[in-house]
């Protein structure tokens, strides 16, 4: 017996027929320069070696740039990690492992494996030299690992829930130091910390300053973020971004409320922009200092699960909708898009605004009918 994918085989809601038809008919604009992929995008990655060049993990379990293509795995890649030191590129994948591949030779180095559950986030850093590979798992556990021989060096465990993000704090961090500290977050709504060095692993406990947990969000936390003055920024599925302050011990300082959950956050320091991905397809742009929106860039057509800032000065957003897209936070180029944005919002109201028809009636005889009208009455 034949099966079928294709949705227009299925009894649909006209809801969800009129759905379609909109994203179809958005899928056609060309905003943001689109690259379009073969399957959903669901993370992105910087190259170290090309400002111009970026790597996305693919659903389709592929991971890569534009020109080249890593793969491998059967099930689909959540996050990704990139080591210039080994010319490594390193994946988190749903069957639970961590796959990674030769940059130059494209063919797979080796397979990190020991979580119980999806991998969710990846991180790739140097402890006294030592190459280490750091992963969070939708089993609440954090493994470290030494990257060349591929032994698992810690276990963590304190989160309740799947771990969905990690960052390192940049303020303490330094290669040759014996330790970092990591926070990582993600469905128990709780942001941790922890001590990683290569030798021993903990979690930081609660002091009289600060919590041994940071819970600012009512839900699951998606992303977090350094900025450049240590502040983190986080995205959540409560549809909101916040700011916590470093000096305020991670007390809340900025709340930017979003229609839906919010998937990304990233600042841009120089322009003073924070810009957030939503599920709503929309990619945001935020005054870091005052909290107000400042534009929206509209070109995605399914959920944006993803932002990565680059150095001139530019975002790229990957969405599930298989297309990576870049938009300029440059003073100018921001004008430019506010004003073609507010042209086609002029131009959909002017189509949606119904004719008006000239009265076939002289005015006199229009003078006329209204007294008639009047006498009626």
């Amino acid at each position: 017996m034949s099966r079928s994918n294709d949705p227009g085989h299925f009894f649909q809601t006209t809801s969800s027929l009129s759905e379609l038809a909109r994203k179809a008919e958005k899928s056609k604009n060309t905003k943001g320069n689109p690259v379009k992929l073969p399957s959903k995008i669901l993370a992105v990655a910087a190259d170290p070696e090309n400002e111009g060049q970026v790597y996305i993990a693919e659903a389709a379990g592929t991971a890569g740039k534009t020109i080249a293509t890593f793969s491998g795995p059967t099930a689909p890649l959540t996050s990704l990690a990139i080591s210039p030191t080994s010319g490594t590129i390193l994946a988190g994948c749903w069957d639970k492992s961590i796959w990674s591949w030769s940059i130059s030779t494209r063919k797979l180095a080796r397979r990190f494996q020991g979580h119980g559950d999806f991998v969710k986030a990846v991180l790739v850093l140097q402890l006294q030299g030592k190459e280490t590979l750091i992963s969070g798992s939708a089993d609440a556990s954090i493994i470290v690992w030494d990257v060349v021989t591929g032994n698992r060096l810690h276990t963590l465990k304190g989160h309740t829930r799947g771990i969905l993000v990690m960052a390192v704090d940049p303020i303490e961090y330094q290669p040759s130091k014996e330790s970092v500290i990591l926070f990582s977050a993600g469905s128990d709504k709780e942001i941790r910390r922890w001590t990683i060095g290569i030798s021993s692993a903990s979690q930081i406990e609660a002091t009289s300053d600060a919590p041994s947990s940071i819970v600012t969000h009512e839900t699951s936390i998606d992303s977090i973020y350094f900025d450049s003055d240590g502040d983190l920024w986080t995205a959540s599925a409560d549809k909101t971004a916040k700011c916590l302050s470093r000096t305020r011990h991670w007390e809340e300082d900025t709340q930017l409320v979003h229609p839906d959950f919010v998937r990304d956050v990233v600042v841009d320091d120089e322009g003073g922009w924070v810009v957030t991905a939503c599920r709503d397809e929309e990619v945001r742009v935020w005054d870091k200092s005052s909290g107000k929106l400042h534009h929206v860039f509209s070109g995605h057509f399914e959920e944006v699960t993803g932002l990565l800032l680059l150095p001139n000065r530019k975002v790229v957003s990957v969405s599930i909708d298989a297309t990576i897209r870049q938009w300029s936070l440059k003073t100018s180029d921001l004008a430019k898009a506010i004003k073609e944005a507010e042209e086609e919002r002029l131009g959909e109201e002017k189509e949606r605004q119904p004719e008006t028809k000239e009265s076939l009636l002289t005015e006199e005889e229009e003078r006329e009918l209204a007294e008639l009208m009047e006498d009626g009455e």
